[in-house]
């Protein structure tokens, strides 16, 4: 449970961070595009710009494992598996983004 906050942490500290030897697609652009990749909700010629992306950028590679990893974790709960402290915790995160963002 404690490893989902620090994954989001690293998502958006991450997104400014690395920047791709690819001209073609910038590393902000693959952390933007994830979820719809995920989801299978890209274009095709975006999937294949990304797909080309990753296999030359070991950190976006390693960004999409992580989020992989934590939507099987998070896939698994419900609202009853979440503590009182862990609904706040998230809850305080993600007004914290907001307000970044």
């Amino acid at each position: 449970m404690s490893a989902l906050p620090g994954l989001l942490r690293f998502r958006f500290r991450f997104r400014f961070r690395f920047r791709s030897r690819s001209r073609d697609l910038p590393c902000q652009e693959v952390v933007e595009m994830v979820t719809d990749y995920l989801e299978g909700a890209l274009a095709p010629a975006d999937r294949r710009r990304l797909e080309r992306h990753l296999a030359g950028c070991e950190h976006c590679t390693e960004y999409l494992a992580q989020m992989r990893e934590t939507i099987r974790l998070a896939g698994r709960l419900t609202p009853q598996d979440l503590t009182p402290e862990m609904r706040t915790d998230l809850t305080d995160l993600y007004r914290r983004w907001r307000t970044e963002s």
